[in-house]
């Protein structure tokens, strides 16, 4: 009886234990579980958990790049991009001085390329006796010049006419003497204006010719640069479609001081571009439209008689007022036969001569007026925006002889 007892009692206990393992393992179980529930990886009817927020790093450190295994099960944000910047902005519009006493200003720079010359015909002409040799001597340095044979012929002939009539001659009155002989082969009395103001309801149209490489587009800019400082309203006609740089640089004079660029496709009918900038200056009422056409080759027969055609089709719109041929001083004669060309195409009337500070062969502006009959209107004295001036005979022969 008593070992039933103990025996009941023995098992009583195994299934007291048994039960606490039971329970403890049923525990066990839902533990792992809830920590499967709370782990597994987001699929398809899954919950998302939102990720908590990321620390941010302090100024001045890199941010860390953030654990992969934390990623799993995030939701991931795509911001917007940040808006874009205006990258390119508009030049600021320029005011130009007036045109008024450039060439005052600027003669300190062609004294310096002319001064040689000047001092020379001084020199010799104040030597004590003027033989032929002497004479030869002041022909040679008016050649070299670009004076031209015929205008130095007159020159020295008329120097030896005076030369004889004062005798004796001080520094001061062959000074007076020499300016007062290129004054005269200068012609300060032909009319240098340049016609830029509008007749009725039409602007004024210059047309703006020349070869390669003389600085014709500058010029063009240039020119319209001086009228904005004079207070006029222009518009550029970049007639040369076959160079691509041409009308971008024509647009970048042209944005500078505010003035409107007609333009037109690469390789285009430069008449057409021509004639679209004059209708666009009479529309808008401008005081000037300015159309700067393709440097040619003055041997090239076609390019030419496109020049012509140009000039013609302008004249369906409105009158041509000026058509200024653009020289370069340091080619010498060889702009001459250039100018001759031209002269045969178009009328010219009127010469800008650029590089002028360059050369010290300043000659070509009397054998290029005495050639053609047409005055020189303005001069290129540097590479500065402003520096292109009204040409003016007296502070040009001052500038040769030196103060």
């Amino acid at each position: 009886m008593l070992e039933q007892c103990g025996v009941s009692g023995k098992l009583h206990l195994v299934d007291g234990y048994l039960g606490i393992i039971v329970i403890v393992a049923v525990v066990a179980l839902l533990a792992v579980g809830g920590l499967f529930l709370f782990f597994r990886p987001k699929g398809k009817g899954a919950p998302t958990l939102e990720a908590p927020p990321r620390p941010q790093a302090p100024a001045g450190e890199q941010p860390q790049a953030p654990d992969l295994g934390e990623q799993q099960g995030a939701a991931t944000t795509t911001l917007p991009p940040p808006p874009a910047e205006e990258l390119v902005k508009a030049p600021e519009i320029e005011v130009p001085p007036p045109s008024a006493g450039r060439m005052v200003r600027l003669r300190s720079r062609l004294a310096r390329s002319q001064s040689a010359l000047g001092k020379g015909l001084l020199e010799l002409l104040s030597r004590d006796r003027l033989d032929d040799e002497v004479w030869d001597e002041i022909e040679e340095t008016l050649i070299t010049a670009d004076v031209g044979v015929a205008p130095t012929r007159a020159i020295v002939e008329d120097l030896r006419t005076k030369v004889k009539v004062l005798g004796t001659r001080t520094p001061t009155e062959v000074r007076g003497m020499l300016r007062e002989e290129l004054l005269a082969q200068i012609a300060p009395e032909l009319d240098r204006t340049i016609k830029t103001r509008p007749t009725g309801e039409r602007p004024a149209v210059v047309l703006v010719v020349g070869v390669n490489g003389t600085g014709k587009t500058t010029t063009t800019g240039k020119l319209a640069r001086a009228l904005v400082g004079d207070g006029n309203k222009v518009v550029l006609g970049a007639a040369d479609t076959f160079r691509a740089a041409a009308a971008d640089q024509l647009q970048t004079w042209g944005d500078r001081v505010g003035a409107a660029v007609v333009r037109g496709p690469e390789g285009g009918d430069p008449a057409s571009v021509a004639f679209d900038a004059v209708a666009r200056g009479i529309d808008d009422k401008v005081d000037t439209v300015i159309v700067d056409t393709a440097g040619r080759l003055h041997t090239k027969t076609g390019l030419m008689d496109e020049l012509g055609k140009v000039k013609r089709v302008i004249e369906k719109k409105a009158v041509v007022d000026e058509v200024l041929l653009v020289l370069d001083a340091t080619t010498g004669q060889n702009g001459m036969r250039q100018a001759q060309v031209f002269a045969e195409v178009v009328n010219i009337t009127g010469i800008a001569l650029t590089k002028l500070d360059g050369t010290a062969k300043g000659g070509i502006v009397i054998s290029v007026q005495r050639e053609l009959g047409v005055p020189v209107k303005l001069v290129g004295l540097g590479e500065g925006p402003d520096d292109l001036a009204p040409f003016d005979p007296e502070v040009f022969v001052d500038a040769l002889l030196g103060d």
